[in-house]
């Protein structure tokens, strides 16, 4: 079997954790993640806490293009991780196959969701990672139209006004000018 990032160098088996093996790529480090066996290990062994700075992980290259399943050769599909990250997690709906970019995995566990790889794949989740994007484009937007002090304050206002009970009276209020 080849790794569906490079084409052309073949998987090796590996682990990426005691008891959790993959199938390795040695030159960018991917791994091919069987969630069959994800789940077994998910059942048998607990997950040290492993907290590392995800600004780090940033810098691991992310696959761009759509990758083709290592085992069927059909096409996988990407799944964000979260709204804050430009990492995305391709899998196989046929073969139930995960395949991580190097580094992916280090980032999964540093945002404790080591041993909830299944979540990111749900409909639900990804419904909140696309309104966690949305925000932080608005958050962005807003930046660049009346600078980085007057966003955050107005950002630290929307969420005072958010769990208000007078919201609705306030927001009035700030209207009548």
């Amino acid at each position: 079997m080849y790794c569906p990032k490079c084409k052309d160098t073949t998987l090796d088996p590996t682990k990426l954790e005691d008891g959790l093996p993959v199938l390795g790529c040695p030159q960018c480090a991917g791994s091919l993640l069987s969630l069959l066996h994800y789940r077994d290990w998910v059942e048998r062994f607990a997950l040290e806490d492993e907290i590392e700075s995800t600004a780090s992980l940033e810098a691991e290259s992310d696959t761009k293009t759509a990758l083709r399943c290592p085992k069927c050769g059909k096409i996988m599909t990407k799944y964000s991780v979260t709204g804050e990250s430009t990492h995305r997690i391709d899998l196989c709906g046929s073969c139930d196959e995960a395949w991580l970019d190097g580094g992916e995995w280090q980032l999964l566990k540093s945002l404790a969701l080591g041993d909830q790889l299944p979540k990111i794949f749900t409909q639900q989740w990804q419904t909140r990672v696309r309104t966690e994007k949305a925000e932080l484009g608005r958050i962005e937007r807003l930046t660049q139209m009346v600078g980085e002090d007057d966003a955050t304050q107005a950002v630290k206002t929307k969420q005072w006004l958010k769990s208000n009970p007078n919201r609705a009276s306030l927001l009035r209020y700030l209207a009548s000018d």
